[in-house]
């Protein structure tokens, strides 16, 4: 009986230690948008893409704080959210090239 008890506890902790795993590398995958508009030549630009981050950021906080499935509509917006970024980068690189 005793040796069942320990194989259960083994078992619990070994796919614990598997969670918590694919847990650090989903969140080591979904990395925020970077900050890459400068603040000092392109203000709204800059503060437009960090609005994009604090979103995904709250979106992840979300992610993690629910147990439901969302079916995948928070990745979705995750996936948006960086593209809009990418997008304000290209944005502010078309600006760049654009003489006053």
């Amino acid at each position: 009986m005793h040796l069942i008890i320990q194989r259960m506890i083994k078992s619990h902790i070994l796919t614990a230690l598997l969670a918590s795993l694919l847990v650090i590398g989903g969140v080591a995958l979904a990395q925020r948008p970077v900050r890459n508009v400068s603040g000092a030549r392109h203000p709204n630009l800059a503060a437009a893409q960090r609005l994009s981050r604090q979103a995904f950021e709250r979106i992840a906080q979300a992610q993690q704080a629910n147990e439901w499935d969302m079916q995948g509509h928070a990745q979705k917006a995750k996936d948006l959210l960086e593209q809009a970024n990418n997008e304000l980068k290209l944005a502010a690189q078309a600006a760049n090239r654009n003489p006053r």
